[in-house]
């Protein structure tokens, strides 16, 4: 398995811890930033239910661990995920209505795992998304496309609905543009992409890596508990409506965020003219 490159940075210190244990992922973690990579260029990384597995495994586990501060979501090939693998769709065709829904539970449950790790993700999307590659992409928290990157929502050609990653892709790129990509399961460029929301940056191919690398570089020097509260803030306060609960409970979370150890830290280190100790 080849070992990412060593780089300098501010989160520097920690060796590199390479996982071997997955048959369609590689899992890296250096410097406290682990990357997930999606191993099967030679179905331009469709996944299975090997890969649904894995992935939900590998989230779970990192998700978990103190030293990881970011994740990066990143495929080898040509293609970042070209949906679900067709010899998988094969065995599906012949599955009974009880196997079917435990089968996209499981897809669901995947996508959930991502979307609720308490680490901050960023998608490195190298090449074309389509179908489920897009519900990895819209689950993930911050999105950088190669601009020769094509998207594509196709399941209504086969006759199926984007139903498990429409949670995601929706809240992504919005409802008014899923009213269009679910329907006609047009292609789109990445251009496309960042216009309507789904990607945040678009970037050169010899640039991608820098680019991916300066948002994780921002990511690993922020506090952890901070930015975990910040992701379910986010969740938890997006398409709102401003109430009086809404106004207490935000109130409710700063004050709690401000006695925390880090959020006292923080303030201490911001003070003193020294780095908090979650650089060290």
């Amino acid at each position: 398995m080849p070992k990412s490159r060593t780089r300098s940075s501010a989160y520097s210190g920690c060796k590199e811890n390479t996982l071997n244990t997955h048959q369609t992922l590689t899992v890296t973690v250096e410097n406290r930033v682990a990357t997930v990579t999606l191993n099967r260029p030679e179905v331009r990384n469709a996944f299975n239910e090997t890969t649904i597995t894995e992935l939900a495994l590998a989230f779970d586990e990192l998700g978990r661990r103190e030293d990881v501060r970011a994740i990066v979501l990143a495929a080898n090939g040509v293609a970042f995920c070209a949906g679900a693998d067709l010899n998988w769709m094969k065995k599906m065709a012949g599955y009974s209505d009880a196997e079917n829904l435990d089968d996209a539970t499981r897809l669901a449950d995947m996508l959930r795992t991502i979307y609720l790790c308490p680490k901050p993700v960023v998608a490195k999307v190298q090449g074309d998304c389509y179908a489920g590659g897009m519900g990895l992409v819209a689950a993930c928290d911050v999105v950088v496309a190669v601009e020769e990157a094509n998207f594509c929502l196709s399941e209504v050609k086969l006759g199926l609905i984007p139903a498990t990653i429409s949670p995601y892709v929706i809240k992504a790129m919005g409802e008014n543009a899923a009213r269009r990509y679910f329907l006609t399961a047009e292609r789109f460029s990445a251009r496309e992409a960042y216009r309507i929301g789904f990607a945040h940056e678009i970037s050169t191919a010899d640039e991608l890596d820098e680019h991916v690398a300066g948002i994780v570089r921002a990511l690993a020097t922020n506090s952890p508990n901070a930015v975990a509260e910040a992701k379910v803030l986010v969740r938890d306060m997006a398409g709102k409506e401003v109430t009086d609960a809404l106004l207490l409970d935000s109130a409710q979370r700063i004050a709690n965020i401000r006695s925390s150890l880090e959020g006292r830290e923080g303030v201490a280190s911001f003070l003193e003219k020294r780095k908090p100790s979650w650089l060290n």
